[in-house]
């Protein structure tokens, strides 16, 4: 879990090494909660925010049959609820989608920090904001995109924003979803995205067996679906082998 935050820190920017020990001395409390277990409410007024340390949460709207809409997900290194620091009350719920382990940050000790540190505090706001982008996407692929290729970028999405913290590698990397999580996050029916992942892998580009994913080939497959990771805010370079390596930009 040391690495994870070490890479995270990485990925906030240039921060000074003050900073990085306070941002650290921050992650102190761990708690871990079962899938489908909520970590937020609807409704709540949490006093703390969590950074994700493993497993995968969901950004969850519920709506009056029952039925939900996946609006965002966070991966390991994601602050998953920073907009709680300031939001009065939640408007949605936080969901773990696997299995988690999280670092809890009192607001109170948020905001202590970030009032006597700026380079953190716009540090933690590009957090917001790139969060945002991801949500602007999402909606662009909701909204215009085909049900493939909504598929296929959010696959390329994870696959970078695992990358950055160390966690994909070689076009390959471990995805707990299922099938009714896909479906909830990509607007389709379970069925409509067992066809879609279906084509993906007769045309040779994506498998995905027993939560893992390989990515076949990466060009053809960012090619089809007209990927672009700008909105990652990510530096983009190439290992040896021809596979993206991602790195945050510093703030």
């Amino acid at each position: 879990m040391e690495s994870l935050i070490d890479a995270k820190l990485h990925r906030l920017g240039d921060l000074s090494n003050d900073d990085r020990g306070r941002l650290e001395g921050l992650l102190s409390g761990r708690r871990r909660a079962a899938a489908g277990e909520a970590l937020v409410e609807e409704g709540s007024r949490p006093t703390f925010s969590t950074l994700l340390l493993s497993g995968f949460v969901g950004r969850v709207s519920t709506l009056a049959d029952g039925g939900r809409q996946i609006t965002a997900i966070s991966v390991p290194g994601d602050f998953i609820d920073l907009h709680g620091f300031l939001l009065n009350t939640m408007d949605h719920s936080l969901v773990a989608l696997s299995d988690v382990t999280v670092a809890v940050v009192q607001h109170t000790d948020l905001k202590r920090v970030t009032e006597h540190a700026p380079r953190l505090a716009r540090a933690l706001w590009l957090e917001t904001l790139i969060d945002a982008a991801i949500h602007r996407q999402w909606l662009v692929a909701l909204g215009r995109r085909d049900a493939g290729t909504r598929l296929g970028q959010l696959i390329c999405e994870l696959y970078l924003r695992l990358e950055a913290v160390a966690l994909a590698q070689d076009h390959t990397f471990q995805c707990p979803l299922t099938q009714s999580d896909l479906a909830d996050m990509l607007g389709m029916s379970s069925v409509h995205v067992n066809r879609s992942l279906k084509v993906l892998r007769d045309t040779g580009l994506v498998r995905w067996r027993n939560g893992q994913v390989w990515i076949d080939d990466w060009t053809a497959l960012t090619e089809r679906v007209a990927f672009d990771a700008s909105y990652l805010d990510l530096k983009l370079s190439r290992s040896s082998s021809g596979a993206p390596i991602a790195r945050r930009r510093t703030a």
